[in-house]
């Protein structure tokens, strides 16, 4: 069975460390970010299972950086992790997309069951491939950044495979065009969104191969990968 890949973000130095040993001897990867803005860095560069983030951070507060994930990713597991008990707190963190919320102080013991719990809720597989992925009849390894086209192998550049990873774990999703700039380019100006484009119609054109798959313009939203069955 392949282990857990763990995003965590927690800028208490004391606490990030003995969660991240406690959550590497349960036999979980995790990757540890000191605050919000570097742990969005991770996860756009990385392929993660799950996300435990504290709410109180700084640079990037964890309520920011769940709408920027869930903007890239609809489906990951978030974990909220607060010192506050407050009703409007945990509304809130509902609203941005958490799948749970944990109240400081917490036994390792309560946040190994909530991470069992919700990864049972959510149906995750963690026996499933994340090194390959099918696109339509295509075959897809993004961490090697290759595309397994009829006539061989592709060899993608950094920013197609970042694009083409954020296209496919949204497939049938809006991808949004502002949040992807940020995600990818840092900055969501209209010269990166003019280099965007280009590299979306690059993309269209390694996958045209199959007929079965589009990547459709949202007027004012964005893109969106389809892949007809």
């Amino acid at each position: 069975m392949s282990k857990l890949n763990i995003l965590l973000a927690e800028d208490d130095e004391n606490l990030g460390d003995l969660l991240n040993k406690f959550l590497q001897s349960k036999n979980f990867n995790v990757d540890l970010a000191r605050n919000g803005k570097i742990a969005f860095e991770k996860f756009i560069a990385g392929q993660y299972d799950f996300c435990i983030l504290d709410v109180m951070m700084p640079e990037m507060d964890g309520f920011t950086l769940a709408k920027e994930i869930r903007e890239t990713d609809k489906q990951i597991p978030i974990l909220f992790l607060t010192a506050k008990s407050m009703k409007d707190d945990k509304l809130m963190g509902f609203q941005v997309g958490a799948d749970d919320y944990l109240t400081k102080p917490f036994s390792m013991e309560e946040l190994l069951a909530r991470i069992t719990a919700i990864m049972r809720r959510v149906g995750e597989n963690v026996e499933k491939g994340k090194n390959e992925f099918s696109i339509g009849t295509i075959k897809y390894e993004p961490e090697l950044r290759v595309l397994h086209l009829t006539d061989g192998e592709r060899k993608l550049t950094t920013k197609e495979n970042q694009l083409l990873q954020l296209l496919v774990k949204n497939e049938n999703e809006i991808l949004d065009r502002q949040a992807t700039l940020r995600a990818i380019w840092g900055d969501d100006n209209y010269f990166n969104g003019r280099s965007m484009d280009v590299y979306i119609a690059k993309l269209r054109k390694l996958l045209k191969e199959d007929e079965n798959i589009e990547i459709m313009n949202v007027h004012g939203k964005g893109f969106k990968l389809v892949v007809k069955v």
